[in-house]
Protein backbone atom coordinates (compact mmCIF):
# COMPACT_ATOMS: atom_id res chain seq x y z
CA UNK A 1 0.00 0.00 0.00
CA UNK A 2 1.25 3.54 -0.70
CA UNK A 3 1.85 5.75 2.40
CA UNK A 4 -0.71 8.64 2.93
CA UNK A 5 1.23 12.16 2.34
CA UNK A 6 1.41 14.66 4.92
CA UNK A 7 2.30 18.23 5.03
CA UNK A 8 3.18 19.83 8.44
CA UNK A 9 2.40 23.71 7.76
CA UNK A 10 4.58 25.48 10.78
CA UNK A 11 4.79 29.07 11.70
CA UNK A 12 5.10 31.66 14.08
CA UNK A 13 2.16 33.31 15.79
CA UNK A 14 -0.24 35.21 13.15
CA UNK A 15 1.63 34.57 10.48
CA UNK A 16 -1.40 33.03 9.02
CA UNK A 17 -1.08 29.14 8.89
CA UNK A 18 -4.80 29.00 9.57
CA UNK A 19 -5.81 31.17 6.52
CA UNK A 20 -3.26 29.46 4.10
CA UNK A 21 -5.28 26.25 5.13
CA UNK A 22 -8.80 27.43 4.34
CA UNK A 23 -7.37 28.62 0.96
CA UNK A 24 -6.15 24.99 0.64
CA UNK A 25 -9.18 23.16 1.50
CA UNK A 26 -11.28 25.37 -0.81
CA UNK A 27 -8.91 24.61 -3.62
CA UNK A 28 -8.06 20.80 -3.17
CA UNK A 29 -8.76 20.11 -6.68
CA UNK A 30 -10.81 17.02 -5.73
CA UNK A 31 -8.51 15.53 -2.92
CA UNK A 32 -9.90 14.24 0.46
CA UNK A 33 -8.10 16.03 3.20
CA UNK A 34 -7.79 15.47 6.79
CA UNK A 35 -6.54 18.04 9.34
CA UNK A 36 -5.17 17.62 12.79
CA UNK A 37 -4.77 20.97 14.51
CA UNK A 38 -2.63 21.86 17.39
CA UNK A 39 -4.57 24.88 19.22
CA UNK A 40 -2.72 27.42 20.95
CA UNK A 41 -5.08 28.28 24.24
CA UNK A 42 -8.00 26.84 25.82
CA UNK A 43 -10.71 27.66 22.98
CA UNK A 44 -10.21 25.30 19.98
CA UNK A 45 -10.65 28.71 17.37
CA UNK A 46 -8.72 27.82 14.16
CA UNK A 47 -10.86 24.27 14.27
CA UNK A 48 -13.49 26.27 14.66
CA UNK A 49 -12.83 28.73 11.79
CA UNK A 50 -11.81 25.67 9.51
CA UNK A 51 -15.02 24.29 10.31
CA UNK A 52 -16.35 27.40 8.90
CA UNK A 53 -15.10 26.88 5.45
CA UNK A 54 -18.04 23.84 4.63
CA UNK A 55 -16.06 22.40 2.14
CA UNK A 56 -16.33 18.93 1.11
CA UNK A 57 -12.87 18.32 0.25
CA UNK A 58 -12.49 18.05 4.08
CA UNK A 59 -15.66 17.26 6.14
CA UNK A 60 -16.35 18.35 9.78
CA UNK A 61 -15.15 14.83 11.13
CA UNK A 62 -12.14 14.75 9.50
CA UNK A 63 -10.90 17.71 11.53
CA UNK A 64 -9.24 16.51 14.31
CA UNK A 65 -8.04 19.37 17.30
CA UNK A 66 -4.91 18.86 19.45
CA UNK A 67 -5.63 21.06 22.43
CA UNK A 68 -3.74 19.38 25.36
CA UNK A 69 -0.37 21.29 24.24
CA UNK A 70 2.44 21.91 22.04
CA UNK A 71 2.14 19.04 19.50
CA UNK A 72 5.96 18.63 19.31
CA UNK A 73 6.15 18.38 23.49
CA UNK A 74 2.80 15.44 23.10
CA UNK A 75 3.75 13.24 20.06
CA UNK A 76 3.48 9.90 22.07
CA UNK A 77 0.09 10.97 24.12
CA UNK A 78 -1.52 12.90 21.16
CA UNK A 79 -0.10 12.60 17.65
CA UNK A 80 0.78 9.60 17.62
CA UNK A 81 -2.87 7.60 18.46
CA UNK A 82 -4.57 10.95 16.26
CA UNK A 83 -2.71 9.79 13.31
CA UNK A 84 -3.72 5.64 14.10
CA UNK A 85 -7.03 6.52 14.15
CA UNK A 86 -7.35 8.59 10.67
CA UNK A 87 -5.09 6.07 9.21
CA UNK A 88 -7.52 3.04 10.46
CA UNK A 89 -10.39 4.29 8.45
CA UNK A 90 -12.15 2.40 6.17
CA UNK A 91 -11.14 5.27 3.89
CA UNK A 92 -8.06 7.21 4.62
CA UNK A 93 -7.52 10.58 3.32
CA UNK A 94 -5.81 11.40 0.34
CA UNK A 95 -3.55 13.47 2.36
CA UNK A 96 -3.35 14.57 6.03
CA UNK A 97 -2.52 18.38 6.46
CA UNK A 98 -0.95 19.19 10.15
CA UNK A 99 -1.25 22.46 11.93
CA UNK A 100 1.07 23.07 14.61
CA UNK A 101 0.95 25.86 16.91
CA UNK A 102 2.94 28.97 16.70
CA UNK A 103 5.37 26.89 19.39
CA UNK A 104 6.07 23.97 17.77
CA UNK A 105 9.23 23.00 16.73
CA UNK A 106 9.24 20.64 13.59
CA UNK A 107 12.06 18.05 14.04
CA UNK A 108 10.29 16.21 16.75
CA UNK A 109 6.94 15.93 14.89
CA UNK A 110 8.46 14.78 11.77
CA UNK A 111 10.73 12.33 13.35
CA UNK A 112 7.39 10.62 15.16
CA UNK A 113 6.59 9.98 11.59
CA UNK A 114 9.72 6.79 11.87
CA UNK A 115 7.06 5.14 14.65
CA UNK A 116 6.89 1.72 13.72
CA UNK A 117 3.50 2.53 13.36
CA UNK A 118 3.46 4.86 11.43
CA UNK A 119 6.42 4.22 9.16
CA UNK A 120 5.13 2.27 6.85
CA UNK A 121 1.74 3.86 6.35
CA UNK A 122 2.18 7.60 6.53
CA UNK A 123 5.40 9.73 4.97
CA UNK A 124 6.13 13.70 5.43
CA UNK A 125 5.73 15.03 1.90
CA UNK A 126 6.58 18.39 2.94
CA UNK A 127 7.57 20.66 5.68
CA UNK A 128 6.38 24.70 5.14
CA UNK A 129 7.26 27.09 6.90
CA UNK A 130 5.27 30.09 6.86
CA UNK A 131 6.86 33.62 7.70
CA UNK A 132 5.48 36.91 8.18
CA UNK A 133 6.77 39.58 5.82
CA UNK A 134 5.49 42.37 7.75
CA UNK A 135 6.93 40.94 10.87
CA UNK A 136 10.02 40.43 9.96
CA UNK A 137 10.63 43.27 7.85
CA UNK A 138 10.09 45.16 11.00
CA UNK A 139 12.54 43.23 12.94
CA UNK A 140 10.76 40.47 15.12
CA UNK A 141 11.86 38.02 15.35
CA UNK A 142 15.21 37.90 12.71
CA UNK A 143 18.28 36.41 12.67
CA UNK A 144 19.97 39.23 11.68
CA UNK A 145 21.92 41.07 14.96
CA UNK A 146 20.69 44.59 13.10
CA UNK A 147 16.89 43.70 12.79
CA UNK A 148 16.91 41.83 16.49
CA UNK A 149 18.80 44.87 18.03
CA UNK A 150 15.84 47.23 16.79
CA UNK A 151 13.22 45.17 17.84
CA UNK A 152 14.35 44.69 21.03
CA UNK A 153 14.73 48.87 21.03
CA UNK A 154 11.07 49.14 19.98
CA UNK A 155 9.71 46.36 22.16
CA UNK A 156 11.50 46.05 25.56
CA UNK A 157 9.52 42.28 26.44
CA UNK A 158 11.76 41.21 23.95
CA UNK A 159 14.94 41.75 25.81
CA UNK A 160 15.19 38.30 27.35
CA UNK A 161 16.88 34.55 26.21
CA UNK A 162 16.22 33.89 22.40
CA UNK A 163 14.07 31.03 22.44
CA UNK A 164 11.97 32.81 19.83
CA UNK A 165 15.35 33.33 17.64
CA UNK A 166 16.01 29.80 17.68
CA UNK A 167 12.21 28.95 16.97
CA UNK A 168 12.07 30.86 13.84
CA UNK A 169 15.55 29.42 12.54
CA UNK A 170 14.65 25.43 13.65
CA UNK A 171 11.39 26.23 11.46
CA UNK A 172 13.56 27.73 8.50
CA UNK A 173 15.83 25.06 8.94
CA UNK A 174 13.38 21.79 8.82
CA UNK A 175 11.55 23.49 5.88
CA UNK A 176 11.14 21.67 2.36
CA UNK A 177 9.45 25.21 1.35
CA UNK A 178 9.16 28.37 2.84
CA UNK A 179 5.89 30.95 2.04
CA UNK A 180 6.54 34.73 2.62
CA UNK A 181 3.26 35.42 3.76
CA UNK A 182 1.78 38.95 3.67
CA UNK A 183 3.82 40.09 1.61
CA UNK A 184 1.73 42.97 -0.15
CA UNK A 185 2.72 45.27 3.11
CA UNK A 186 6.31 45.19 2.58
CA UNK A 187 8.43 46.95 -0.16
CA UNK A 188 10.31 45.52 -2.97
CA UNK A 189 13.69 46.32 -1.73
CA UNK A 190 12.75 44.87 1.87
CA UNK A 191 11.41 41.64 -0.03
CA UNK A 192 14.54 41.00 -1.67
CA UNK A 193 16.40 41.20 1.57
CA UNK A 194 13.95 38.89 3.49
CA UNK A 195 14.20 36.49 1.23
CA UNK A 196 18.29 36.78 1.04
CA UNK A 197 18.17 36.44 4.87
CA UNK A 198 15.65 33.62 4.78
CA UNK A 199 17.92 31.65 2.46
CA UNK A 200 20.75 31.86 5.16
CA UNK A 201 18.80 29.59 7.20
CA UNK A 202 17.17 27.19 4.85
CA UNK A 203 18.72 24.03 3.43
CA UNK A 204 19.97 24.07 -0.47
CA UNK A 205 17.27 23.88 -2.83
CA UNK A 206 14.45 25.03 -0.35
CA UNK A 207 12.95 27.45 -2.52
CA UNK A 208 10.68 30.42 -1.16
CA UNK A 209 7.54 31.57 -2.59
CA UNK A 210 5.70 35.22 -1.67
CA UNK A 211 1.94 35.23 -1.49
CA UNK A 212 -0.89 37.36 -0.23
CA UNK A 213 -3.34 36.49 2.17
CA UNK A 214 -2.14 32.36 1.97
CA UNK A 215 -3.43 31.99 -1.28
CA UNK A 216 -1.03 29.20 -2.69
CA UNK A 217 -1.82 26.50 -5.07
CA UNK A 218 -2.21 23.13 -3.90
CA UNK A 219 0.11 22.06 -6.74
CA UNK A 220 2.65 24.43 -4.93
CA UNK A 221 1.83 23.31 -1.58
CA UNK A 222 1.30 19.40 -2.07
CA UNK A 223 3.00 16.60 -3.99
CA UNK A 224 6.77 18.19 -2.39
CA UNK A 225 7.60 13.72 -1.91
CA UNK A 226 10.29 14.95 0.62
CA UNK A 227 10.15 11.98 2.84
CA UNK A 228 11.48 14.12 5.21
CA UNK A 229 11.56 11.74 8.16
CA UNK A 230 14.11 10.25 6.45
CA UNK A 231 16.00 13.11 5.87
CA UNK A 232 16.41 14.48 9.64
CA UNK A 233 20.10 14.87 9.80
CA UNK A 234 20.01 17.57 6.96
CA UNK A 235 17.55 19.28 9.73
CA UNK A 236 19.34 20.45 12.22
CA UNK A 237 17.86 22.13 15.56
CA UNK A 238 19.05 24.07 18.30
CA UNK A 239 17.26 21.39 20.52
CA UNK A 240 18.82 18.30 19.08
CA UNK A 241 20.73 17.78 22.24
CA UNK A 242 17.41 19.49 24.40
CA UNK A 243 14.66 16.67 24.25
CA UNK A 244 13.16 18.25 27.40
CA UNK A 245 12.89 21.53 25.72
CA UNK A 246 9.69 23.95 26.99
CA UNK A 247 7.71 27.25 26.06
CA UNK A 248 7.41 28.84 29.46
CA UNK A 249 8.32 32.42 27.70
CA UNK A 250 4.68 32.38 26.81
CA UNK A 251 1.36 33.14 28.33
CA UNK A 252 -2.24 32.65 27.29
CA UNK A 253 -5.45 32.58 28.88
CA UNK A 254 -9.32 33.18 27.73
CA UNK A 255 -11.63 35.50 27.96
CA UNK A 256 -15.38 35.23 27.12
CA UNK A 257 -18.57 37.22 27.50
CA UNK A 258 -22.17 37.58 25.90
CA UNK A 259 -23.68 39.07 22.54
CA UNK A 260 -21.54 42.44 21.82
CA UNK A 261 -23.86 45.42 21.22
CA UNK A 262 -20.94 47.63 19.65
CA UNK A 263 -18.22 46.07 17.80
CA UNK A 264 -16.16 49.15 17.13
CA UNK A 265 -16.03 50.03 20.62
CA UNK A 266 -14.24 46.31 20.80
CA UNK A 267 -11.70 47.04 18.52
CA UNK A 268 -10.91 50.36 20.05
CA UNK A 269 -10.39 48.46 23.22
CA UNK A 270 -8.42 45.55 21.61
CA UNK A 271 -6.60 48.28 19.74
CA UNK A 272 -5.41 49.90 23.56
CA UNK A 273 -4.87 46.49 24.82
CA UNK A 274 -2.32 45.28 22.51
CA UNK A 275 -0.42 48.73 22.53
CA UNK A 276 -0.06 48.72 26.46
CA UNK A 277 0.47 45.37 26.96
CA UNK A 278 2.28 44.43 23.91
CA UNK A 279 0.13 41.30 23.21
CA UNK A 280 0.95 39.24 20.54
CA UNK A 281 -2.45 37.47 19.04
CA UNK A 282 -5.66 37.99 20.06
CA UNK A 283 -8.18 35.65 18.18
CA UNK A 284 -11.61 34.25 18.92
CA UNK A 285 -15.59 34.45 18.30
CA UNK A 286 -17.76 37.29 19.18
CA UNK A 287 -21.73 37.31 19.32
CA UNK A 288 -23.14 40.53 17.58
CA UNK A 289 -26.50 41.60 18.47
CA UNK A 290 -28.56 41.43 15.72
CA UNK A 291 -26.29 39.40 13.85
CA UNK A 292 -27.49 36.17 12.60
CA UNK A 293 -23.41 35.22 11.89
CA UNK A 294 -20.63 34.85 14.29
CA UNK A 295 -17.99 37.75 14.32
CA UNK A 296 -14.18 36.20 14.19
CA UNK A 297 -11.46 38.62 15.38
CA UNK A 298 -7.65 37.75 14.68
CA UNK A 299 -5.28 40.51 16.01
CA UNK A 300 -2.05 40.29 15.03
CA UNK A 301 0.25 42.35 17.27
CA UNK A 302 -1.89 45.76 15.81
CA UNK A 303 -3.88 44.49 12.96
CA UNK A 304 -6.76 43.95 13.70
CA UNK A 305 -8.74 41.84 10.98
CA UNK A 306 -12.60 41.15 11.49
CA UNK A 307 -14.71 39.14 9.35
CA UNK A 308 -18.39 37.35 10.01
CA UNK A 309 -17.62 33.57 8.95
CA UNK A 310 -20.97 31.37 9.58
CA UNK A 311 -24.45 31.49 11.02
CA UNK A 312 -24.94 30.46 14.42
CA UNK A 313 -26.03 26.33 14.60
CA UNK A 314 -29.79 26.20 15.87
CA UNK A 315 -29.15 25.49 19.71
CA UNK A 316 -25.46 27.04 19.86
CA UNK A 317 -24.94 29.69 22.87
CA UNK A 318 -24.58 32.73 21.51
CA UNK A 319 -21.41 33.72 23.38
CA UNK A 320 -18.42 35.06 22.87
CA UNK A 321 -15.04 34.14 23.58
CA UNK A 322 -11.64 35.11 22.56
CA UNK A 323 -7.68 33.92 23.09
CA UNK A 324 -5.11 36.32 24.58
CA UNK A 325 -1.48 35.43 23.59
CA UNK A 326 1.57 36.64 24.30
CA UNK A 327 4.95 36.25 26.36
CA UNK A 328 4.99 35.57 30.14
CA UNK A 329 4.41 38.18 32.54
CA UNK A 330 0.89 39.39 30.54
CA UNK A 331 -1.29 40.99 33.30
CA UNK A 332 -4.06 39.24 32.49
CA UNK A 333 -6.40 40.32 35.63
CA UNK A 334 -6.08 43.69 33.65
CA UNK A 335 -6.66 42.62 30.01
CA UNK A 336 -9.66 39.89 31.67
CA UNK A 337 -11.31 43.44 33.12
CA UNK A 338 -10.77 45.71 30.11
CA UNK A 339 -11.62 42.97 27.70
CA UNK A 340 -14.53 41.46 29.69
CA UNK A 341 -15.98 45.17 30.15
CA UNK A 342 -15.86 45.58 26.27
CA UNK A 343 -17.42 42.38 25.79
CA UNK A 344 -20.11 41.93 28.18
CA UNK A 345 -20.76 39.28 31.10
CA UNK A 346 -20.76 36.15 29.98
CA UNK A 347 -24.68 34.39 29.69
CA UNK A 348 -26.46 32.77 32.72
Amino acid sequence: MSKVPTTVITGFLGAGKTTLIRHLLQNANGRRLALIVNEFGDVGVDGALLRGCNDEACPEDNIVELANGCICCTVADDFLPTMLTLLDRPSPPDHIIIETSGLALPKPLVKAFQWPDIRTRATVDGVIALIDADAVANGRFATDEAALALARAADPALDHDSPLEELYEDQLACADLVILNKSDLVDADSLTRIEGDIAGDTRSGVKIVRAVQGAVDAKILLGLFAGAEDDLDTRPSHHDADPDHDHDDFDSFVVQGGELGEVDALLAAMTKLIEQHDILRIKGFVAVEGRPARLVIQAVGPRIQHYFDRAWAPGEARASQLVVIGQKGLDQPAIDAALGAALGTVPA
